[in-house]
């Protein structure tokens, strides 16, 4: 398990998730059962694409964000491909256009009429043709447009321009052949000059994506990278994969020297592909499983410790894919900083997931007008300075008593002066009542924290012992038999471990 500092000063420490209720969630939907590590669901302003279950070929389904509820099992569908679609990405540029590929060999790009689809699309605009093999991942060019990117099973990277006048191309402008096994994930930098990407063989690379040369590579043993994202903004390199003992984990690199990784941390012992998210207006970074109920969100810096743990969103059902709303549809009004659509297959169901910045509620011009409380304040005084004023109140209260019977004032101004000793006591019993309970909640927030690491320090304990023995008995298998000395050290262990 890793560990997280108790504090950390963020604006973004309070943000949590809110889940859409079920008339705003879309289900009905027969999400594919594909084993492809991939999104499998692409999202815009206007549309949203979820690569869906056919026979006779693949498909993929395409309804527009607005229209929320069930829907219709007879929805028309994108079924141009002859097998499986893999993979569907919306074109940055043009929320009317859609690629996708498949287990055809073919990337091919759609346009979608504007009021959404009445009828199935079986002809593509484009089609392109140069790989050997099922296509596995595309991704489209972030500063350039008509520019597409594709990767398959036979190991090469395809670089596409789809300006061109023909229907089919056949000729991609680069072709990327420096990886020795199946790509797993391709990420752009922010201005597209350079492409990261994680192969089967564990390498990372940097490369440039116009000339097909290798700028930067890295073999380490000790990490096994499955998806790479650039973390824009930053200049900094995300990748998430597998320790040696199989722990799940992500790792931060330099895009310059990728030698060794700036930091290594270990997330938990499932098995899902993990699906990094990067939003770089926050700097906060997104950790979703595949199979996993839970997004964990982290913030990012430039300087070390460089990743901060925030919080965790968790959910009983477990999710097949993600997609995420770009920025411009977001809805800044409730101050939405990003949003998932989380692919639900046990249930048909594709779910908003919404995170939000929580803010004190704005007050109407009705309420202000009608003389109610707008204005709620926490109080800032210590205890100390609430025993004084309160000795201060009493005193003068006593003064004021006694100078009112030694003079004789007129019972007005008596009335009124036994209004402001009552008006000034309950001030103080008030603000000795907020301070105290100050008090509490940052001694329970304290001791919950404590209680926290210790847990933490614990099982990172147990887990220790475990590889331990785990070595210990993997020596002996291989000479036989044990030496005394490792049957004392074995002893040892089991002593410790039942202490603890």
């Amino acid at each position: 398990m890793s560990w997280h500092p108790p504090y950390h000063s963020s604006k973004f420490r309070h943000v949590y998730g809110r889940v859409a209720s079920r008339e705003q969630s879309y289900n009905g939907l027969q999400i594919t059962g594909g084993v492809q590590d991939s999104h499998c669901c692409a999202v815009n302003p206007q549309f949203i694409a979820v690569v869906t279950e056919s026979t006779g070929g693949g498909a993929f389904i395409v309804i527009p964000v607005r229209q929320t509820g069930r829907v219709d099992p007879h929805h028309a569908r994108v079924c141009g491909h002859q097998a499986r679609v893999l993979d569907v990405k919306w074109d940055p540029f043009n929320d009317q256009r859609i690629a996708s590929c498949s287990e055809d060999c073919t990337v091919k790009v759609w346009d979608i009429p504007k009021n959404g689809l009445k009828e199935n699309i079986i002809f593509p605009r484009k089609e392109l043709i140069g790989h050997a093999r099922w296509v596995g991942l595309i991704e489209w060019h972030p500063t350039a447009k008509d520019v597409l990117l594709s990767s398959a099973y036979d190991y090469q990277v395809c670089v596409w321009r789809l300006d061109t006048v023909t229907a089919v191309a056949k000729t991609p402008v680069c072709v990327i052949r420096s990886h020795t096994d199946l790509v797993l994930s391709v990420s752009f930098s922010e201005d597209g000059s350079r492409l990261a990407t994680t192969c089967r063989d564990r390498n990372v690379r940097v490369l440039d994506p116009r000339t097909g040369h290798l700028l930067q590579g890295s073999y380490n043993q000790s990490h096994k990278a499955w998806k790479v994202l650039f973390l824009t903004n930053l200049n900094l390199l995300l990748t998430t994969g597998t320790s040696l003992w199989n722990q799940r984990q992500y790792a931060l690199w330099d895009p310059e020297d990728l030698s060794k990784p700036l930091l290594e941390e270990d997330l938990d012992g499932g098995c899902g592909v993990v699906f990094p998210f990067y939003d770089p207006d926050t700097h906060m970074l997104y950790l979703a499983g595949k199979g996993d109920g839970n997004i964990r969100y982290y913030e990012v810096s430039a300087e070390k410790p460089y990743i901060h743990f925030l919080a965790e969103h968790r959910s009983l059902l477990p999710q097949r894919g993600m997609g995420v709303m770009p920025k411009r549809g977001v809805d800044t009004k409730s101050c939405e900083v990003f949003r998932f659509y989380r692919l639900v297959p046990v249930k048909d169901l594709l779910e908003p997931l919404s995170f939000l910045v929580p803010r004190k509620v704005n007050h109407t011009a009705s309420q202000r007008l009608s003389s109610q409380r707008c204005i709620v304040s926490a109080s800032l005084v210590s205890a100390s300075l609430v025993s004084v004023s309160q000795r201060l109140s009493v005193a003068s209260s006593q003064r004021l008593s006694s100078q009112c019977r030694s003079v004789s004032f007129s019972a007005s101004l008596v009335s009124v002066s036994q209004r402001l000793i009552l008006s000034v006591s309950r001030l103080c019993l008030s603000v000795s009542f907020s301070a105290s309970l100050v008090c509490m909640w940052q001694l329970f927030y304290m001791q919950r924290e404590e209680i926290r690491s210790l847990r933490q320090q614990l099982d990172q304990r147990d887990n220790r012992i475990q590889q331990l023995e785990l070595e210990i008995k993997n020596m002996h298998n291989q000479h036989n038999q044990s030496p005394p000395f490792l049957t004392e050290v074995i002893t040892v262990i089991h002593i410790q471990s039942g202490s603890v």
